[in-house]
């Protein structure tokens, strides 16, 4: 059984929205909570990954992608593409690896500024300083003694979309 338990929620004073914290028990849980995500997904969307090596990124992204894409899609990291494109039947998908990226200005030749018309997904985002896009919904993962713990931190209008729906899986 998938297990994301609902940790938190708070909402800070800064300029985010939203701050939800989840429990994620395995790479299920992190992959459908990225199914979650892209429930809610729109076009126009930025969501950015956060995290160490091995801590989900490409999981949870993976698990978005199959949500929109359909579950037989192959996603493969795009560690070493940089990025890897998907055609949804609502808009498409950019994801985007920028773990190898030594200076902002590369992200524009791998077609950041394109994805605009779609979803983008972004791992390693501060590798773009001050060209991250500030409307976005952040997601930070890190390891915890259970597996890991997502927290979603909303720069956007994600709280409309998700607030009050996520409560945990019993």
């Amino acid at each position: 059984m998938t297990h994301i338990g609902l940790i938190r929620t708070v909402k800070p004073a800064s300029m985010a929205h939203l701050v939800l914290t989840f429990d994620l028990h395995d790479d299920a849980a992190t992959a459908a909570l990225g199914a979650r995500l892209g429930a809610a997904a729109r076009a126009g969307d930025v969501i950015a990954l956060v995290g160490d090596l091995g801590a989900g990124k490409t999981t949870l992204a993976r698990g978005l992608i199959r949500h929109l894409a359909g579950p037989e899609t192959e996603a493969p990291s795009p560690t070493f593409t940089l990025v890897q494109t998907y055609q949804t039947p609502g808009f498409p998908i950019w994801h985007f690896d920028l773990y190898r990226l030594e200076h902002p200005g590369e992200a524009r030749e791998l077609g950041l500024e394109e994805a605009v018309d779609g979803l983008a997904l972004i791992e390693w985002p501060e590798r773009l300083g001050r060209d991250l896009p500030a409307v976005r919904l952040e997601v930070r993962l890190s390891f915890s003694q259970q597996g890991r713990i997502a927290q979603l931190v909303d720069f956007c209008d994600w709280s409309s979309r998700i607030d009050g729906d996520w409560r945990p899986t019993p």
